[in-house]
Formats: C-alpha cells, sequence, structure tokens
C-alpha cells in the first residue's frame, strides 16, 4: 500500500500533509476537514489507520482515501445556500463536511444502498451534532440519507447544484448523471478510470474536466422486483425551514456576534488560533503515488508532478529546532464559548437545549 501523502499522528497533521501536497488548495475545505475528525468514522479497532491516506473498506462499511475526497470537495467549488446530492453517501462523513459549509439554507440529501451503512451514518451524524465544538462554528446543513440504487431516482426528483457519485460510472449512465444537475451545476464522478468534473453550462452544453486517475468499485445495477417494476428512489422534499427554525438560525447568529465583539474587546484583535502541535516536516511526494485497497485500487494525480524535496539531514534539523526551542505541551481543549453563552442565558432548560441542537434532549 502507498499514500498520496504521508500519514499523520492526528487529523490536523493529515490535512497539513494534503496542504502540503496542494491537494486541498482553499480555505473553505480545509476549514471543514480540520472540524470533522476523520477517525470518527472508523470503528474503533481500526481507528489507527484514520490519519493514513489510504481508503478503508470493512463490510459493506467504506471510506475513500483523504486525498481522494479532498480532490472531490475541490472540484464541487461549494458555496453557502447550493443543493448538494451525493450518490453513495456511505458513512456520511463528506455529507457533513459538504454540509459545514452549505450552510444552513442549503439542501444535503445522500442516497446509499445498504440499509445497515445508512444506519452507520446517522450514528456518526447523531455524534457528531452532540459532541463536537466544531458544530457550534458552523452554520450546518445536516444531510438526509434514503435507502435504495441510485439509478432508480424518482423522474419527478429535483435537480441539484452539485452533484457526486462515489462508484465507477458506467458510460452508458452519463446522461443520466448529468440529468440530475441545473444549469450552472457541477457534478463530479469517476467516469472510464478519471475523477471527472463536468459542469452544466446551459440546457444542453457541457464543459468536462479530467482530475484524477482513479479506480473505483462499478455502480451496482438495479435489480428488478418480482413483479418486474424498478424500485424508484424518492428523495426528500426541498422543504422550506419554518419560522422557529429561521428564529434559532437568528438567534445563534446574534450570540456568535456577541461572542466575536467580546473577543475582540479582549484580545485586540478577535479570536485567536486554536493552538496545535508542533508538525514534524512533511516531504513531498510526486503525485503519481499508488493507493490500494480492494477493489479502490489507484489514485494518481494527472497534473504536473511536484518537486521531490531530499529528506537528507532532516533528523539533523529536527534535532537542532527542538534544542531551539522550549519544550511544547499539550494545549488545553478549546473552550466552547457559543454553548457556554447560551447555557448561561436566562432562558427554560428545553429551549437552551434547542438552541444548542442538543438531540438527546
Amino acid at each position: 500500500m502507498g499514500g498520496a501523502v504521508s500519514a499523520g499522528e492526528d487529523n490536523d497533521e493529515l490535512i497539513d500533509n494534503l496542504k502540503e501536497a496542494q491537494y486541498i488548495r482553499t480555505e473553505l475545505v480545509e476549514q471543514a476537514f480540520r472540524a470533522i475528525d476523520r477517525a470518527d468514522y472508523y470503528l474503533e479497532e481500526f481507528k489507527e489507520n484514520a490519519y493514513k491516506d489510504l481508503a478503508w473498506k470493512h463490510g459493506n462499511i467504506h471510506l475513500s482515501a483523504p486525498c481522494i475526497y479532498s480532490e472531490v470537495m475541490e472540484a464541487l467549488d461549494l458555496q453557502p445556500g447550493l443543493s448538494f446530492l451525493n450518490l453513495g453517501s456511505g458513512t456520511g462523513y463528506l455529507s457533513s463536511m459538504v454540509g459545514l459549509i452549505l450552510g444552513p439554507f442549503g439542501v444535503n440529501h445522500g442516497v446509499e444502498l445498504h440499509p445497515d451503512v445508512i444506519e452507520y451514518a446517522k450514528q456518526k451524524l447523531d455524534f457528531f451534532i452532540r459532541t463536537s465544538d466544531s458544530f457550534d462554528k458552523f452554520d450546518f446543513c445536516e444531510p438526509s440519507f434514503v435507502p435504495g440504487n441510485c439509478l432508480e431516482l424518482s423522474p419527478d426528483c429535483s435537480q441539484y447544484d452539485r452533484v457526486y457519485c462515489g462508484a465507477g460510472v458506467q458510460k452508458e449512465h452519463e446522461d443520466y448523471m448529468k440529468s440530475l444537475l441545473k444549469v450552472g451545476g457541477i457534478l463530479v464522478m469517476p467516469l472510464e478510470e478519471k475523477l471527472t468534473k463536468i459542469t452544466r453550462t446551459g440546457p444542453s452544453a457541457w464543459e468536462t474536466k479530467k482530475i484524477l486517475a482513479v479506480s473505483f468499485a462499478p455502480l451496482v445495477q438495479p435489480r428488478r422486483s418480482e413483479s418486474g417494476k424498478s424500485r424508484l428512489v424518492q428523495l426528500p422534499p426541498l422543504a422550506v425551514r419554518s419560522l422557529q427554525d429561521l428564529a434559532r438560525i437568528a438567534i445563534r447568529g446574534a450570540i456568535k456576534k456577541v461572542i466575536h465583539q467580546e473577543a475582540v474587546s479582549r484580545n485586540g484583535d478577535g479570536l485567536k488560533a486554536t493552538p496545535r502541535f508542533k508538525r514534524r516536516r512533511v516531504r513531498r511526494r510526486r503525485m503519481e503515488t499508488i493507493v490500494f485497497l480492494d477493489k479502490e485500487v489507484f489514485a494518481s494525480r494527472i497534473s504536473n508532478p511536484s518537486e521531490d524535496n531530499s529528506c537528507e539531514g532532516l533528523g539533523e534539523e529536527q534535532r537542532e529546532e527542538e534544542e531551539q526551542s522550549p519544550a511544547e505541551t499539550k494545549p488545553e481543549p478549546p473552550v466552547n464559548f457559543l454553548r457556554e453563552k447560551v447555557l448561561s442565558l436566562p432562558l427554560p432548560d428545553p429551549l437552551k437545549y434547542y438552541l444548542l441542537y442538543y438531540r438527546d434532549k
């Protein structure tokens, strides 16, 4: 096995390595990757592999390599308020990162073939909402997952601004995938062993760009029921938010502004970034590196490779840096100022928990 970037010791270091190798190139994508710990989507006994740039599969549960997800996120060119459809949504890791960018007025739908994987994705989503401080730093567009074969979507389903397919698309299904896009929308999918970005520039006009050489397991073909009819997949309706929900979004936004203003008054330059551990130096590798795992075989960059920087003398440089720098201690956990502020308000507990989105309350 080989990865397109070096393994990280934690989620932040994995993201540092993806940035160094130019897989993550924009601030929005970086923020989304840092906000959700990849290890949270692994089964406990496999978490030691979470920060390697490798795909992972266990039964029906599957995660693509981080370099693949970062290229997908960059290619989708996500913006707040867009609608997103994830075909083969799996664990929900990608859908949750997308939801952090789409914000409260976006649409975030996923279709997954295996019911057990949908249940797994819902558990991981619930864990993220209840426990992650990152949830309170973003206005989240919560994903909705439905079971079924993505090749059997109901013909009256809405079109989307952004679509991603996480399985190899056969050439005969290319037009079907394109039909799911609004004009101006972007479709990213593995097509003919290339991760491909297709932009719909008009009712019948398209721009196609090959991003990355990949090999994905192909889409599962639909099975006919005993009656001979296909099982049409009904996607969630594009519902309008209730006045109560809009008020919740507005209140949380107002509290965040108060917290920011207090921080500016206290620090003079706004909220400071949470300190991270000192990162070890990252060795750049050529982008043709191969990623192997089961049927998802490899990922190699099509664009020009970067220089392979020599690591000669790296150990000596690291020792010099350690001698010059004082010993670093583990930083204190970040304070969730939003939750502290909400819990201090003179409000009934049920309203506090609604503002905090504590589902278990």
